[in-house]
């Protein structure tokens, strides 16, 4: 989604809210009730999302097929395609066109391939364990889209007059779910492309903009066809995540993480907005943790190589499901936000300069990977010396603890953390990470944008190792 009303404003998720306030949403309190469950594969996964066009030279669905191999290597089992079907050319921004702006939903678009291409590139991911999750955009469609044979799909003016979803929304048409004719054809639409592609799931374009009971429709529809299918919200919305998505994006907690880099909020912040969220949500609700995607410049960009991967730890040491964006773990900075949507923006794919990232990406992965505590929903915040500028958190199960402290300023410093038994704590090594090697639990002597993870055995398994073997 698009928020150019609040282009000047740095923080998407402020311009979300603006979005949803001028329309008179207001939030369903669901916080005692459950989110609903997911399938181990998301809940366990790191999301990949791929724009093609950016992706390769070509440009093409081949070109990102020519690199699953890649992907299987960094360690990301889910991989998200941005819209794939043809764009409007009435009305078009840009040389080529925003892909949410969308003529053919059933099509693939010609610079793509076919869907013979994305066909091969679902079943590529399948035989390398990855799932694949598919760009839905309902909330409009291009004015020359082939939907436009039946107007009454769509919203209108006082006069009769077609209208854009938000007056800046130039290249896009709003459609109309007050019209069960048009629920249906998506329905259709969807159980098509799971038909066709065996898709795994579906990132909903603005889902905030369309009626919960419509995506409660689409959920009970598409699980009929595929059980374990997945759906992804570009929302914060809580009542979504009752029963209609199984994840949403952490948009409050990007928006306190840009705050506290461009503006030098409190690193407090981070945490204040991480508790709010959990106040709002669901039980257990299963957010998606973002520092980059095509909404935003580059965290690179905002925030600096060292900044950007203070960030990523962040995401990656959380509750959620961490996202890498198009090219992020290269260190491109290439922009990705405005007007690169509607033209084409090559990844710089070999830096000299950010060699270390693939490596750095990679372990965070794998560290996930090897150790449950970073998946599960308990995240126990610690208080420090400076929660101005330190971030400390414990990440716990009953096999292992991971404590994280991260130094969000731009200057070294000094703190403490307040854990009484840090007994046992070990540096975990992150490739490609330098440490200032300064401190030893609770004291820690950090660069500027530096951050540790620690890890130790739980004190149930510490307290078992202690316990001597009994002789037959």
């Amino acid at each position: 989604m698009r928020f150019h009303i609040l282009r000047k404003i740095p923080v998407t998720f402020a311009a979300a809210l603006v979005l949803l306030s001028l329309r008179g949403w207001a939030d369903v309190d669901v916080s005692g009730l459950s989110a609903r469950p997911s399938p181990d594969w998301l809940c366990n996964g790191t999301i990949y999302e791929v724009f093609p066009r950016d992706f390769s030279t070509a440009g093409d669905l081949e070109g990102v097929t020519a690199k699953l191999d890649d992907l299987q290597r960094l360690g990301v089992n889910i991989l998200w395609t941005m819209p794939i079907h043809p764009i409007g050319e009435k009305a078009r921004k840009g040389e080529l066109g925003s892909p949410y702006s969308i003529k053919d939903y059933y099509a693939v678009d010609p610079s793509y391939g076919t869907v013979k291409d994305y066909q091969r590139l679902v079943s590529g991911a399948h035989k390398r364990g990855m799932k694949v999750i598919m760009d839905v955009v309902a909330d409009h469609t291009a004015w020359d889209s082939v939907m436009m044979e039946h107007p009454e799909y769509y919203k209108h003016d006082a006069h009769g007059k077609i209208i854009p979803p938000n007056p800046d929304w130039t290249d896009v048409a709003a459609l109309d779910y007050g019209n069960p004719a048009l629920r249906q054809y998506m329905i259709g639409m969807l159980k098509y492309w799971i038909k066709t592609c065996n898709v795994d799931g579906f990132r909903c374009d603005a889902a905030a903009m369309l009626p919960t009971d419509f995506w409660e429709q689409i959920r009970t529809e598409v699980a009929m066809a595929k059980p374990d299918i997945i759906m992804l919200a570009e929302a914060s919305k809580p009542e979504l995540l009752t029963n209609a998505f199984d994840i949403d994006y952490s948009w409050p907690l990007l928006s306190a993480v840009n705050n506290v880099f461009t503006h030098h909020a409190p690193a407090s912040n981070i945490r204040r907005s991480w508790e709010d969220s959990c106040a709002r949500f669901p039980k257990a609700a299963l957010h998606m943790r973002i520092s980059d995607d095509h909404d935003e410049d580059r965290a690179i960009a905002r925030y600096g190589l060292n900044g950007a991967l203070a960030a990523s730890a962040l995401m990656f040491t959380l509750d959620g499901v961490p996202l890498i964006y198009n090219g992020m773990e290269a260190g491109d900075a290439t922009s990705s936000s405005g007007d690169a949507l509607f033209d084409k923006r090559n990844i710089v794919w070999h830096s000299k300069d950010h060699a270390e990232l693939r490596g750095i990406y990679h372990d965070l992965i794998q560290l996930r990977h090897q150790y449950a505590a970073l998946r599960n929903s308990r995240v126990d915040w610690l208080d420090n010396s400076d929660e101005t500028k330190l971030l400390s958190f414990l990440r716990a199960d009953d096999k292992d603890e991971l404590l994280v402290v991260i130094n969000f300023s731009d200057h070294p410093l000094t703190g403490t953390v307040d854990l009484k038994d840090v007994d046992g704590f070990a540096p975990v090594e992150i490739s490609g990470v330098p440490h200032s090697g300064g401190g030893v639990p609770p004291v820690f002597q950090l660069n500027r944008y530096e951050w540790r993870i620690y890890h130790r055995a739980s004190g149930s398994a510490r307290s078992a190792s202690r316990v001597p073997a009994r002789g037959n």
